[in-house]
Order: structure tokens, then C-alpha cells, then sequence
């Protein structure tokens, strides 16, 4: 083949990129702390160099504390939480398995077409956007469906801003000899996530959320009793990159040997922010971690509601890393929000499907979860409707 053949394309003429300053409130990501930042922008090093197998270890061992689990299937799957969804969902499920999903929000209703997409039987229990699942919907729907596989439900349902009860969902699941699979990526750092405690399965999270580290990641934890009916499947693991069977040899090693192995080439830096991320947390304890999510959010709940504003999900099932606000009349949506990242440097999110136009999605999330950023979001937001 000639190599001399000239380029028909002139080079486009692209200066470096700069981000804008933001300070990101809204449903995710959220702000990143400069040692993370750094830490991603270290010498980037071999997937299976000695030093990087040591720092994997280390990142295990923060996400089991963070998960408050013993489960040794516990590693971030390379990509985002949507990809943790997958994961879990495809490891568990074959076709033809009777799946109850819980649908209480958007992100119920991708876990429910990701089921359906493994060939799932999947079996729906609906609550209404803005409440938290219904427990006694759930036992009903397995005491109808005999041989249900596996419950799957959003713990922190980021369209609405709603928690369940995630220790009373999956005592369900087991006491009807089902798995249970949990959604956790805007709780996970946020609010208490405790695996063991509740008896959870198969647990998928992601890294922009509470966590305060880029987008791209999303931890995972995998129950004995997950990992031995994923052993024992009939059939195949329908994604090779997320057989756990598979990637278990790169983050574990093998069996035998203890050896890692060659699976995919791991987003090296992005393990390094993620190591960093979870190393802040550790430094300030989860109990701080949690606490600081809901004094600051308990900041703007109260400035909100001076100005006018109501929240959409109840006191007793909101969460504080997600506020749900009801716009009233005469406040522009799009005109606000726009005005706020455009003249203030701060982002906040539209409402999701039926609430799209009709609330605002506030994160306090991660690093935005400080009283100086809740101060500085109810200032602006006076400003922009005064």
C-alpha cells in the first residue's frame, strides 16, 4: 500500500482548551478537590506495573470502608454508573429470569430496560416521582411471582431526590430466596450506605457524585452468594468487558496463582483520582462525610423556603445531596438557570421527565457539600429572581 498518498484534509487550527471557573451544583458531577485533580495528572504507569497493583489494593480497601462491606468482589467497573448498572444487571440475570424492578424515578426505569435488555422477565412496581419506593408493593409483587431471581431498586433516585428503604427492600429480596440489586450513585458518601447491614447483593455506584471525583468510574460490590450465582450461570456473561468472572483475574488475581492478568487496559489516572478521592474521605470519616451533606443542604433547604420556594419530596425521605425544588409561577426555568452559569459561574439542573420546566435539581454533593458554596448558590439565586 503507498505511504506517499497526500492528505486531503487541511489540520484544524484548535488552541488548548480551558474550562470555564464553575462551581458545579447541580445533579452531578460535582466539584473536584484540587489534590484529586492533581493526582490524575500524575506520570501515568503500566495497568500491571508493581506500584499501580499496590495502589489498586489500597483503592479496594477504601471502597469497602466507603460501602461499609467485607465483600471481596469490590473494585470500580471502568466506566461510568450506568456501565456499574450493566454489571450488576448482566453478571446476575439470564434469560428468561423473573426480575422485580422498583420504578420510582428515571434511573428505575433504565434499570428496568437494562433487564429487559438481558432477557429478563421483568416484573415493575411503580410509586410516584417524588416518593420513595414501597416496600408492601415489592412483597406483593413476589408473593405473585413465584421464583423471582432478583429485586433491583434505586436507593437514591437522582431525578427526584427521593430515598428508600434499602435495609427493608432487600430483607425482601431474601426472605423470598431473591437477589437484590442496588442502585447507590448519588447515596454512596452522601448518606449512609451500609452493604453488609442491609444484606445487598450486587451494589453499583459512580465516582461524580459524593465521591467528588471526575466522571468515568463506578465502584461496585458483589455479596458471595452474587459472585457464586454468577459462577454458576448457564449461560454466558452477554458482555465480555463486564464478565466478572473475567475482570475478577485483573483486580484479584487468579485463584491459583494470585497473579493479575490482562483483562483491559484500566484507566490508569483515573484510578489515581479515585485512590485520592477516597483517601480524602477516609481522612475525614464517613460519619463527617455524611453529617456535612446534610447541615449544608439543611443551609439551603431553609433559604430556599425563605424565598418562596417549596421542596418537592418529603422531609422523612429527602435526600441531602439532592434537593428537588418546585419552581412557583412567574419563575423562568431556563432563564434562571442560564443566568445563574453564565453571570455567576454556577451550575444547577433542570427538572427530569414529568417535573422537566417545573422544579430545579440542586447537588450538594462531594465538595459543593460546604456552607460557603450553600451561601454563595441562595445569593445568586435572590439575585437572579429579585
Amino acid at each position: 500500500m503507498p505511504t506517499d498518498t497526500p492528505l486531503k484534509n487541511e489540520p484544524p487550527q484548535v488552541d488548548a482548551f480551558q474550562p470555564p471557573d464553575r462551581l458545579l451544583m447541580g445533579a452531578g458531577p460535582s466539584p473536584v478537590h484540587e489534590d484529586v485533580l492533581k493526582a490524575m495528572g500524575q506520570t501515568t504507569i503500566g495497568h500491571l506495573d508493581p506500584t499501580m497493583v499496590g495502589m489498586m489494593d489500597e483503592l479496594k480497601d477504601m471502597l469497602r470502608y466507603v460501602f461499609q462491606t467485607q465483600n471481596a468482589m469490590t473494585f470500580p467497573v471502568s466506566g461510568p454508573g450506568s456501565l456499574g448498572m450493566e454489571a450488576c444487571v448482566n453478571n446476575i440475570i439470564e434469560p428468561g429470569d423473573k426480575v422485580i424492578v422498583a420504578i420510582n424515578g428515571v434511573f428505575g426505569t433504565r434499570m428496568a430496560e437494562v433487564a429487559q435488555r438481558a432477557g429478563a422477565d421483568v416484573i415493575i412496581t411503580e410509586d410516584e416521582w417524588g416518593t420513595a419506593v414501597d416496600p408492601g408493593k415489592v412483597e406483593a409483587a413476589l408473593k405473585a411471582n413465584p421464583g423471582v431471581k432478583a429485586v433491583g431498586f434505586v436507593h437514591a433516585e437522582t431525578s427526584t431526590g427521593a430515598l428508600s428503604d434499602a435495609t427493608a427492600l432487600c430483607r425482601l429480596a431474601k426472605d423470598h430466596g431473591a437477589l437484590s440489586i442496588v442502585d447507590t450513585v448519588t447515596s454512596l458518601g452522601g448518606v449512609p450506605v451500609n452493604i453488609d447491614v442491609w444484606g445487598a447483593d450486587a451494589v453499583y455506584s459512580g465516582t461524580q457524585k459524593c465521591l467528588s471525583c471526575p466522571p468515568g468510574l463506578s465502584p461496585v460490590t458483589f455479596s458471595d452468594r452474587a459472585v457464586q450465582v454468577t459462577l454458576d450461570r448457564e449461560t454466558p456473561v452477554q458482555s465480555w468487558l463486564l464478565d466478572l468472572s473475567l475482570v475478577a483475574i485483573y483486580w484479584h488475581g487468579d485463584e491459583k496463582t494470585g497473579a493479575r492478568t490482562y483483562h483491559h487496559t484500566a484507566p490508569v489516572n483515573a484510578l489515581m483520582g479515585l485512590h485520592e478521592a477516597l483517601r480524602r474521605i477516609v481522612q475525614e470519616g464517613l460519619e463527617n462525610v455524611w453529617a456535612r451533606h446534610r447541615e449544608t443542604s439543611a443551609i439551603i433547604v431553609a433559604g430556599m423556603e425563605e424565598m418562596g420556594f417549596s421542596m418537592l419530596v418529603d422531609a422523612d425521605v429527602r435526600l441531602p445531596e439532592l434537593l428537588t425544588i418546585k419552581l412557583p409561577d412567574g419563575i423562568d426555568d431556563g432563564a434562571v438557570r442560564g443566568k445563574l452559569i453564565n453571570d455567576y459561574g454556577i451550575e444547577i439542573s433542570a427538572g427530569l421527565g414529568p417535573f422537566a420546566g417545573k422544579l430545579w435539581r440542586i447537588g450538594v454533593m462531594g465538595e459543593g457539600a460546604r456552607p460557603e458554596n450553600a451561601e454563595r448558590v441562595l445569593s445568586a439565586i435572590k439575585e437572579c429572581i429579585g
